[in-house]
Order: C-alpha cells, then structure tokens, then sequence
C-alpha cells in the first residue's frame, strides 16, 4: 500500500545535460544542426522515391517508410531536447511525456520490423531472385508495411497502458534529456515485475526476434553470394544490400546495448550517449549511407538536381 504522505506525480522535470551546461550555446546549435540534417536527408529519400518513377520497387518503397519512422523518432525527440538545454531542465506534463513515450516507442518498433521486411526483401532478390517478383508485388509490400507500423502502435499502446495502470509517486526528477522506460520505471511505487515482464517479452519480440532473423536471412545471402561464380556478380549482388547491412548493424548495435544488455553499472552519461546514438545520430546516418553507397538513389538525386537547375536558367532567360 501507498503511503498517505505520497502525492499523485502530474509531472516531471528533465534534466537533460546538467554537467554540460556552460556549453548549452553550442550544445543547442550542434542538435539543432543534426536535426535539420536528419530532416532534410530523410524527406529528400521519401521525396526522391515518391517522385522517380525507376525508384518504385520494394526495396525504396520500404526505404520512405523507414525515412518516415525516423522522422518521426527525431521529431519527437530533438525540438523538446533543445528546449531543455536552453532552459537549463524544463518541466513536461504527465500527459506529455506519455505521448512523447507513445511516439518514441511505436517509431522504434515500426523500424525494427521495417529492417526485417527489408532483409527479406533483399533475401528474395539475391536468393529466389525469379521469384521476386511474384512474390514482393504491390499489394505484399503495403502488407507488410501496414502491419509494420499496425505492431508497433498496439506494443506502444500497450506500454502506455500499463505505465498508467500503476501508481506514479515524488521525486519526480527525471534525469534524462527524454521520457525514455527507463527513468519512468523509477517513479513506479508499486510493484514492477509486471512492467519488468512485459518489457522482457516486448524486447524479445521487437529486438532479439527481429534480429535473429535478419541474422539468418544474411548468411543464405551469405552463402548465395559466395556461390557466384564471377567477381563482378558476387559485388553487384552485395552492393544490393550493403547499405542496408551498415544500417542493421548500427542500430540493432546500439538498442542491444541500450535496452538488451543489463544497465546496472552504467553511469547516467553513458545511457544518455546511447540514447542521444539512436535519436539523434543514427536518424541522420541513415540518409548518409544510403545516398552515398546506392547508385539508383545518386541518379535520382542529380536527376533532380539537374531538372531544377534547368528549370531555373530557362526562368532567367
């Protein structure tokens, strides 16, 4: 039972980077850089796809969907975050940081299925590749998108569900530059296991599955590759998925070792290191990797670029 002198939490103070302030300034404009960057990067894939008629495959079709996630994790996350260093910790409502928590949480799951759909894709295209067609048409892709984005909204909505079913007690101090699970697991007065339960299953089932199965799709690709005969084709065939490889790695990397390996430990700088890598950095390492090692995602760019150019000179003449 609750103790009487407990008051119901409406809401939290984050922190955000306390030790770090004196270089709040420059703090804000590195973020601030990072997230127009993200944005720009990630809108230009989605515009690039939607656009160019030789990017509407399965493989960029997934890709804008993916740009689209993590436009939404950074949205969510970065303009608070500069908020909070400007203000030196700033106060966000229950509701907020639930919503902010929501929304962190169903971008996340929708890009880890989004990377498993991708690996399947391109275990289709190296492995059955005459089969690819049949099987990865229109209406399977939109499938396996909807339910992307359908799973990772019902795991959030079921988190949040349970954060609000216990009892939230003081301090309401939030040592963090976000709403993450984590530091709102600190303020539950009664019993975790429940919350520690279904945080286990939600991981396994968004984390370490995902991850098993992009890990064996790769070693068929593996093995198909290995198994061409000529140099040229055993690079054309890697080439495909090479990008989306650097892409899986880094980030099933950096939520392993965020929310799979045990946190006791680790120091609050550190968990905030690796917050701020899949908030912030990864959102726009994406975009990188994929304009600088797709060939089709480069034409499309300088198509672009070009038929704006034209357009321009032909206005001025």
């Amino acid at each position: 039972m609750l103790r009487e002198n407990q008051t119901t939490v409406t809401e939290f103070l984050l922190l955000g980077f306390p030790a770090i302030y004196n270089f709040k300034i420059l703090l804000f404009l590195v973020f601030l850089l990072l997230y127009i960057c993200t944005l720009a990067g990630n809108l230009l894939i989605i515009v690039l796809v939607s656009t160019n008629h030789k990017l509407h495959m399965p493989m960029y079709f997934f890709l804008s969907h993916l740009s689209l996630s993590e436009i939404l994790l950074t949205t969510d996350i970065v303009p608070n975050m500069l908020y909070v260093i400007m203000a030196e910790g700033a106060v966000i409502t229950l509701i907020g940081c639930i919503t902010q928590y929501f929304l962190f949480c169903s971008s996340i799951g929708a890009e880890c299925f989004l990377l498993t759909v991708m690996s399947y894709d391109r275990y289709l295209a190296i492995c059955h590749p005459l089969r690819y067609f049949a099987f990865m048409d229109l209406k399977f892709c939109c499938q396996m998108v909807f339910w992307s984005w359908f799973l990772a909204f019902m795991a959030a909505l079921s988190m949040v569900i349970l954060i609000c079913s216990f009892q939230l007690c003081n301090p309401n101090v939030i040592d963090h530059f976000f709403c993450d699970l984590a530091p709102l697991l600190e303020h539950f007065c009664s019993d975790r296991f429940i919350a520690d339960t279904v945080l286990f299953f939600l991981g396994i089932s968004f984390i370490i599955f995902p991850f098993i199965f992009i890990v064996v799709t790769y070693v068929c690709i593996s093995l198909t590759i290995l198994s061409i005969s000529s140099t040229s084709g055993r690079q054309k065939a890697f080439s495909t998925c090479s990008s989306h490889l650097a892409v899986v790695c880094t980030y099933y990397g950096t939520l392993i070792a965020k929310y799979v390996i045990p946190s006791k430990g680790q120091s609050l700088t550190v968990m905030k290191i690796t917050s701020l890598l899949y908030t912030v950095v990864i959102p726009l390492f994406n975009p990188i990797i994929y304009t600088l090692r797709n060939k089709e995602i480069q034409a499309a760019l300088w198509k672009c670029i070009s038929i704006r150019v034209q357009t321009y000179l032909s206005s001025l003449r």
